[in-house]
């Protein structure tokens, strides 16, 4: 079973952030462990609150989980400031994390609170005392706001792939981007090519979707468990 850790804020509804990738990390068959970055109330019509959970010790908890379970792979979600983002890097060099899925988490599906400071994602600048390169190796895009089908890009640095999907109509597409990168860092740690797990990830995703969870009065959450009830139904217990 491959390890996989969270570094993200939570989600007190439980909808998004932390509380969501463990629930798509596990029903994909793998370890989930996280490191919360920021506190936040949150329900299904958007943000309440937010409360940075202060540097040392997201480097504490990282150094906790790392230390002793160790990480197969790994994702990045609300990374609140400057600060966070450094330290979160450099923990992540020092343990040697491979496989690091990177979502760059801005503003939430319900408005109201931006999340990382966009002077971070312009041209890789340097942050106050740091230095960072930046060197993506591979670039996701959804295309969930657009019209007509849903149809996603990956770019390798050379060459563009699509992904192509019916768009649904479910206003219950809370936590979409966690869902997304969170299957899409569990399927590389259990050995998928970058397309192979694009490719499954877009298809956990459309499925949760479709089977999306009308809690709450706002947007609802995605249904991760949408994939277990696939799985069942091809009788067979696996999804490869």
């Amino acid at each position: 079973m491959k390890r996989i850790l969270t570094i993200a804020g939570s989600d007190s509804g439980g909808g998004a952030g932390i509380q969501e990738d463990l629930k798509t990390i596990t029903v994909l068959g793998g370890y989930g462990m996280s490191a919360a970055t920021a506190l936040t109330a949150r329900n299904t019509l958007g943000v309440q609150g937010v409360y940075p959970v202060p540097v040392e010790f997201i480097r504490k908890q990282m150094t906790s989980v790392l230390s002793d379970y160790g990480a197969d792979g790994a994702k990045t979600g609300m990374l609140a400031t400057p600060e966070i983002v450094v330290g979160v890097a450099e923990q992540l060099k020092k343990y040697r994390v491979a496989g690091l899925v990177v979502d760059p988490v801005m503003v939430a599906k319900g408005g109201g609170c931006a999340f990382v400071p966009w002077r971070i994602l312009r041209p890789w600048r340097r942050l106050p005392g740091k230095s960072i390169t930046l060197v993506p190796l591979m670039f996701w895009s959804r295309g969930g706001h657009l019209k007509g089908d849903a149809v996603d890009l990956l770019f390798d640095g050379n060459n563009i792939q699509t992904f192509t999907s019916p768009r649904l109509s479910n206003r219950n597409t809370h936590g979409t981007g966690c869902t997304f990168s969170a299957a899409l860092a569990t399927l590389l740690a259990q050995g998928c090519t970058v397309p192979e797990a694009v490719g499954k990830a877009k298809e956990f995703i459309t499925r949760a979707i479709a089977k999306a969870l009308d809690v709450g009065v706002g947007n609802g959450p995605t249904n991760h468990y949408a994939h277990v009830l696939h799985c069942i139904g091809k009788g067979n217990g696996e999804w490869r």
